[in-house]
Order: C-alpha cells, then structure tokens, then sequence
C-alpha cells in the first residue's frame, strides 16, 4: 500500500519571498527530494494545507491509516521528515511508536486525523 507524503510548496513560513524566490515550502519539498524518498512513499506537492501560521508544514496519509500533519519545519528537517515517512510506510495503522518517532514528529504535530471509515460500515442507528 502505497503512503502519500503531501509537502505544502506555497508554505511561506513567515517570509515574503521576492518575485521568483523560491519559497521555503518549495525548498522543504526539494530538500525532501534530495534526502531520498522511501520505498513506498509517494512525495506529493500541493499548493495549501492550511496551516500558514505554523511555517512549512507536511501531512502523511495512507487507505486505512490514521493521517498527520506537521508543522514548523523548514529544509533543515528534510532528513528527519524522510526517516518518519519511512517509520509511517511500515506501520499497518500509521500509528508509530512514539520512540520510533522523529523528534519533529513528537513535538511537531499538527493534527491527527483518524482512517475513513467505508461507508458501508457504518452501521446506522435503529429506528424506533
């Protein structure tokens, strides 16, 4: 199964970036690029996670897996990212050990979103 490591490349964490200049979410995702994405691991640039006030942000999210965004990163993290998308691809629910975890990814997290659930599932409430 194949995990998504979405980087947010319009992410401008604080900065105001001349015309051309790269911004320092498009550097985080270069940086990501550079450090060597995992097997398994689908690096994804998208234009907002709407998390503007928490600096370059990534999110992690797989089919049936709990997801997670992180923020407060810049380039300098690319490596730590990489070694928790690796962690992320090799847990079935995505919930890694806390141990196991980056120290960007303890203390860094944004949000954690918890596995769709398929709609057929869903059992519905019995009617009275």
């Amino acid at each position: 199964m194949s995990v998504t490591l979405h980087v947010c490349i319009t992410c401008r964490a604080g900065e105001t970036p001349s015309e051309g200049e790269v911004t320092p979410g498009k550097r985080l995702h270069g940086a990501i690029l550079e450090a060597g994405v995992p097997e398994g691991v689908n690096v994804v640039p998208v234009e907002c996670l709407s998390a503007c006030s928490q600096g370059c942000s990534v999110a992690l999210s797989a089919p049936g897996r709990w997801s997670y965004v992180y923020g407060r990163l810049s380039d300098a993290n690319a490596s730590d990212v990489v070694v928790g998308a690796a962690a992320y691809a090799a847990a079935p629910d995505g919930l890694v050990p806390w141990r196991s975890r980056p120290e960007i990814f303890r203390k860094q997290s944004l949000a954690r979103i918890p596995p769709m659930i398929p709609a057929m599932a869903v059992v519905p409430e019995a009617a009275e």
